[in-house]
């Protein structure tokens, strides 16, 4: 290992930053705890693109952790609705709600202590530490675990807990000496990673840039960059069907929170039969009884009582949902209500219409309202 690549490392990166690093993105040079950690929350499994919209729209709706910590969960989930894995908006309330308790309102500056927090990882803690309060904290998402395994070679899958010490010693040993130019390394690293040192294209394998670590780099001197970083195969991902219930009485729809611990945890949905796994070539199924139906997504409900004052269903879109780690089709079942029924379920609730953009919806439930014309970018069409 190069100890001259070690010591000299901080410093090439940040000459790198200075010429050739992102620029105006909107949480670049802030030292608000609070706004580099909303971010940092964001920009998990986030495309970039899809934060620079989303993040100045939700600090406007909660400018303080203090904001942020009374706001009712539905709100939060509401505003983050479309970004999906919505455990980190559930993990920002709660945490929020830490922040305003044991540290009235004010984020500590210790990693440690930003590692207790809910939904703070030990590299979010390092970068909220190094942005906000210049302290010398390593960090180590996707990007800089890439970064280091290409320039020291370092073999073994990347998510092994042996793989994984041995980059967070290398990322300790790399950081600059002052604790000034932690702003500027940390975010550095960041940009080098997501725009020079790619997990596909990096520029050492084009002819379009000279990488400042052309002639260290382990990885491009033993032709292994494509190799390095070792990775886990990921098995096929499995595919679902499901029955949701798109139930309508004059401007109201039905909808049915969703358990924290389901996916779309805390959402407002679709009542919805249980996933089956999907066999080859098959749609849909055959239409079932408006008594099936009900059984299939209300089945703790009292389907005699609801029979009465519903029509037949009618057979809406079939739809393909890709999750991260799975495929869903969803077959939508349109049933329209003579009455406002009364449910016993808590987690069901009639929605006017005009209110549809004050609730969480999963992304394929709202584009579906939005294309049956009953929303317009979550607000009543007129």
């Amino acid at each position: 290992m190069s100890k001259t690549l070690i010591t000299t490392f901080s410093k090439r990166l940040i000459d790198w930053y200075r010429h050739e690093g992102r620029e105006g993105l909107p949480w670049q040079g802030v030292r608000d705890p609070y706004a580099v950690w909303i971010s940092e929350i964001m920009l998990q499994q986030t495309q970039v693109a899809t934060v620079l919209e989303r993040y100045p729209r939700f600090m406007k709706r909660f400018p303080t952790v203090n904001r942020l910590a009374v706001a009712p969960i539905d709100d939060v989930l509401a505003e983050w609705a479309g970004l999906g894995y919505y455990s980190r908006a559930r993990n920002l309330h709660v945490c929020a709600q830490q922040v305003v308790k044991l540290f009235d309102g004010k984020f500590p500056s210790d990693p440690l202590l930003l590692e207790q927090l809910k939904g703070i990882g030990k590299s979010t803690a390092g970068a909220i530490a190094a942005f906000a309060f210049h302290k010398r904290a390593p960090i180590l998402d996707a990007n800089v675990k890439r970064i280091l395994a290409r320039l020291f070679a370092i073999e073994g899958a990347i998510a092994s807990k042996q793989v994984s010490d041995r980059l967070w010693v290398l990322a300790q040993d790399l950081l600059p000496g002052s604790p000034k130019d932690m702003p500027a390394y940390t975010q550095a690293l960041m940009d080098f990673g997501a725009t020079w040192c790619t997990s596909r294209k990096p520029v050492c394998l084009t002819d379009t840039h000279q990488c400042p670590f052309v002639k260290d780099c382990q990885a491009n001197l033993s032709n292994q960059v494509l190799s390095l970083p070792q990775k886990i195969v990921k098995a096929k991902s499995p595919e679902f069907d499901c029955d949701m219930l798109l139930m309508r009485h004059g401007d109201m729809v039905l909808l049915q929170k969703r358990p924290d611990s389901a996916i779309w945890g805390g959402l407002w949905s679709l009542p919805e039969s249980t996933w089956r796994a999907k066999t080859s070539g098959s749609l849909s199924g055959s239409q079932p009884t408006l008594g099936a139906l009900l059984s299939l997504t209300l089945p703790e409900e009292n389907s005699a009582a609801v029979l009465k004052q519903c029509k037949i269903p009618q057979r809406g879109n079939y739809i393909k949902h890709i999750f991260t780690h799975r495929r869903l089709w969803i077959q939508i079942w349109h049933v329209n209500a003579l009455d406002a029924i009364l449910f016993s379920q808590s987690n069901l609730r009639w929605i006017p219409l005009r209110q549809l953009g004050q609730f969480g919806l999963p992304q394929p439930v709202k584009l579906l309202l939005q294309e049956l014309s009953l929303i317009r970018d979550g607000e009543l069409k007129s």
